[in-house]
Order: C-alpha cells, then structure tokens, then sequence
C-alpha cells in the first residue's frame, strides 16, 4: 500500500567541502538516510528548546569555541542559526580552525517552508502526502482517474495544483478536517485558484461561503472511478473537526489522531467537554474501523522517524499496541487529557481569527505568524 514517491530536488553539492551553504530543500533530502548530516543549531538555548531541527544539536554561538570537541568530524556538519547571520559567521570561524562545515541558507526561517511528499498507493487511488517539515503539518492529495481532492492544504497552494498536474487530475474539491489553530489554512485561496468547491464542517464558526459537510456523506472521485471519501464527525479537537475515509482503506484524522498521540482537546477551553467528546470520537468512530485502515494525520512530532519518500503513517492495529490512551476507560482519558492542559500555540487568536475569515493577511504576515512548531497534539 505505501511507497516513495521521488518528488522533489536531488541531493545536491556536498556540505563536507565547507564554507557554503545548504538549502533546506537539499537538507530535507538527506536526513533520515545514511547521508543525514551533524545538524548543529548555534542559537541560543531558548531559540532552540522552542522550535529546533528534529536531531539538531545546541551548541550557541558563544559557546562553540569551547565544545568544537563535540562536532562529529566524521560526518557532514551543517550549521544552523534563525536566518543565517549567524551560521555564516561560525562556519566561517570552523573554516579556520579546519573544520569544513556549510551553513542552512535562510536558517530556520526557511527550514519553516520547505516541503517533500510521500504516496500511498491503494491500487484504485493514489494519495500523496505533502509534508511541510519544518511546521510537522501533513496535507493530502488524493487522486484516481482524472479528479483530486486536496485535505488540508497550506497557503503554498502551487504546490498541490504541481502534484495534480504532474498526475493528471484536476482539483474538484478541497476539505480542511477543521478549523486550524496554528497555521493558516489554504484552502480557501486553493478551491478559488482550482475552480473547485470548498467543504468544511459548519460545527466550527466560518464566515465565508463553503459547502458544509455532513456526517456520513460520500463522494466520488471521477464519475468512472468507484473510489470514493466518505466523511464523518470526530468532535474532541474541535466540535468540526472531521476524518474524511478514503475507499476504505485508509483516514485521514487531520488533528483527532497520530501517529504519536492524539488531538488536544483543551484549545478551547471546555477541556473536560472536549475530551469526553474526543474520547467518544476515538472509541465510538475510529477504532470500529478495521484494524488494517491506514491512519494518515495532519501532523506529527518531533519524535516521527521522516524518511524521505516513507509517509508518515501508521496502521489502527499499530497505533492500538503503542497509544496507551486508546486503552484507557473514559474518566482516565479525560481526567489526563485536563492535566496535560498547555497555553495555546503562539498567535493563536490571530491565526483562527484569519481562518474563520474575519480578515485576511498577506504571505509575509503569514509566515510571521507561523513560525514555530505545531502545538496541536496532547
């Protein structure tokens, strides 16, 4: 069912020659396979406990000198700071010292855009997994015959119309699973761009058109294709949230369940509300379903192993053995969902402010607003 897919720019020149610089489309390539390199984050300590590289090691800036013994000479070193001043200056300073290093061009600023996919194949459709690396957000394109549905695309709407055109398909329809908290949604500029209609759940507040989605309704993907997404209502996340069932064989659980936990049921609030109603979502929906339904979420962790090409991904079956929160009754599940209470992710009343449509943004303002990891997983 799962394969690569090999989307996406090669590998690029070698860091371990030193003094240059390393594009984050070219990092993305390297990490998880033999060739990942020593990823050294310069910033200081509180930049990095914040938002950080998946596998990074903090060295700050000032303290380099001093610990330069830690730097694996064995290996491709690549330095990392917020735009890159920083990373420039210190492999300018390994240069000297004899220590070949290159540095991320744009630092994290750039690592919070850069994008590589993944496809699952199941024979009658395909579903290409577009992942955002640097936010841990997962969107889908799903496609069969000549029609695709996107799920939870970002504000880089070009690049899902680029993963329909190179198959084929046409983007018919666009869904967000639910109202997002911590990145500003696409979908809205992408059903415009596409032509396409655009399906929401109107148990959370929107205040534009959309057509509203309904539990238990089914589409089609291409009037020749009997493969259809039938959706239905997973409230705990948020009261709209949704998972859209692909043929199925596979979910798309956007932030009501991962691979390394589930959706936090405290963003508004009514914790102890929301968890109940999350834990019924789990049990009630979900986990009926049969053990072999891949689940395919919106996001993901800093723990998730993202090997280029491999989707994040995980069977029900799988997720049952290493979740302990889906073995629990329903007053623990609620009673640890409430002392897991965190403060919302950071602009979060801005962000939902946009993606209900109360005002808009412009790219730059966006991306300000973005940047960090997603806080949406209890």
């Amino acid at each position: 069912m799962v394969s690569s897919d090999s989307e996406g720019r090669g590998p690029g020149p070698d860091p371990r020659r030193g003094g240059g610089e390393i594009t984050a489309d070219e990092l993305v390539g390297r990490l998880g396979t033999d060739r990942a390199p020593m990823v050294v984050d310069v910033r200081e300590p509180a930049e990095f406990v914040e938002w950080s590289i998946a596998g990074a090691r903090n060295i700050p800036m000032s303290e380099l000198g001093e610990r330069i013994a830690e730097l694996d000479h064995d290996r491709e070193v690549v330095v990392v700071c917020a735009k890159g001043a920083r990373s420039r200056a210190v492999v300018d300073a390994l240069g000297a010292a004899g220590v070949a290093a290159s540095g991320l061009l744009g630092g994290m600023e750039a690592w919070a855009s850069v994008y590589d996919t993944a496809l699952v194949d199941l024979e009658l459709a395909e579903i290409v997994q577009v992942r955002r690396r640097g936010k841990g957000c997962l969107s889908y394109v799903v496609g069969a015959g000549e029609e695709a549905f996107v799920v939870d695309p970002s504000l880089d709407t070009g690049r899902y119309l680029d993963v329909a055109a190179r198959r084929g398909w046409h983007v018919t329809r666009v869904f967000d699973t639910h109202l997002h908290a911590d990145h500003v949604s696409g979908a809205r500029a992408l059903a415009a761009e596409a032509g396409a209609s655009l399906h929401l759940n109107p148990a959370d507040s929107f205040e534009f058109p959309f057509e509203p989605m309904v539990d238990g309704q089914w589409f089609e993907l291409g009037p020749n294709v009997h493969f259809g997404v039938t959706i239905f209502g997973t409230p705990g996340h948020t009261k709209g949230s949704t998972v859209l069932e692909v043929g199925g064989r596979a979910i798309l659980t956007g932030d009501t369940l991962f691979v390394d936990g589930v959706g936090r049921p405290d963003l508004a609030e009514r914790v102890e509300e929301f968890a109940h109603d999350l834990y019924r979502s789990l049990h009630a929906k979900l986990l009926a379903l049969p053990e072999d339904v891949l689940v395919l979420p919106a996001h993901y962790g800093d723990k998730v192993d993202v090997p280029p090409g491999a989707p994040v991904a995980a069977s029900l079956a799988t997720l049952r053995r290493s979740l302990e929160q889906l073995d629990w009754d329903e007053p623990t599940f609620v009673a640890w969902a409430a002392s897991r209470a965190t403060p919302r992710p950071p602009n979060y009343a801005e962000i939902i402010s946009v993606n209900m449509g109360r005002h808009s943004l412009s790219a730059e303002e966006s991306l300000r607003l973005e940047l960090g990891p997603n806080r949406c997983a209890a």
